[in-house]
């Protein structure tokens, strides 16, 4: 696990130097966002996919499927990341919720109809999610700076260096025929995007620059995500 630790903090380090060398902004960059020049040229392009095809898409899927069945389709999802979610409890030495997260996975499997119900929810089972970025975070690993992923959004350099293993530890790998995944794929995309049409409808009508709340909302939850709602405080910016 240190090993791991290691490689995957030598790999932040590396990265954020080669995309800085690369991308320098000058002295008065944002510290946590040295690379925001390429990243809005990013940003602004998933934007444009995402209002050209994956948001009327979403809209759709919103108009012609009921309340009930999104539910279901959401639990089904959330509850295949379940697996990985007690696996990353345990990478972190959380007992009580790797027990839980597993406990989520059986009994939603096995009387939920394949997590379509949530159950545990029902019986008092916390869910604990957890990914391999945020196990990293509580190893110690920087977050480096902010980082925003063609197609995929926000995102830092250890959490896009973890994305490898968080596509690893999906468990719709586990379907063995590639259409049917590919179609659950499609599926998990246009719901998870269907979920967030109203949180952003309000981010468009509220936020002056939706670049910036964007960046500071994702950093902030998380940093919080990998202290577990209690993050330490932030050493103070020097007086100019």
């Amino acid at each position: 696990m240190k090993n791991i630790a290691r490689y995957a903090t030598l790999a932040c380090a590396s990265g954020t130097f080669l995309l800085l060398t690369g991308c320098a902004t000058g002295p008065q960059a944002n510290p946590r966002d040295p690379l925001e020049p390429m990243n809005r040229k990013i940003a602004g392009f998933n934007d444009a996919v995402d209002n050209a095809v994956v948001k009327p898409v979403a809209t759709a899927y919103t108009n012609v499927t009921p309340v009930l069945v999104r539910k279901g389709v959401t639990n089904f999802f959330s509850n295949l990341g379940e697996v990985w979610n007690t696996a990353n409890n345990a990478l972190q030495f959380k007992g009580q919720a790797t027990v839980e997260s597993w406990m989520r996975f059986s009994i939603n499997t096995v009387f939920g109809l394949g997590g379509i119900f949530d159950l545990a929810t029902d019986m008092g089972l916390e869910r604990h999610k957890e990914d391999f970025g945020q196990t990293l975070g509580t190893w110690g690993v920087p977050s480096g700076p902010y980082l925003v992923i063609p197609i995929l959004g926000p995102s830092t350099i250890r959490d896009a260096a973890a994305l490898p293993l968080d596509a690893q530890g999906n468990l719709l790998n586990a379907f063995p025929h590639a259409g049917d995944r590919d179609r659950l794929y499609g599926l998990s995309l246009i719901n998870t995007r269907a979920n967030l049409l109203r949180a952003g409808a309000v981010l468009d009508e509220a936020a002056l620059d939706k670049y910036s709340f964007t960046r500071d909302f994702y950093l902030q939850a998380r940093r919080s995500e990998v202290y577990d709602g209690n993050p330490p405080d932030l050493p103070a910016e020097p007086a100019k």
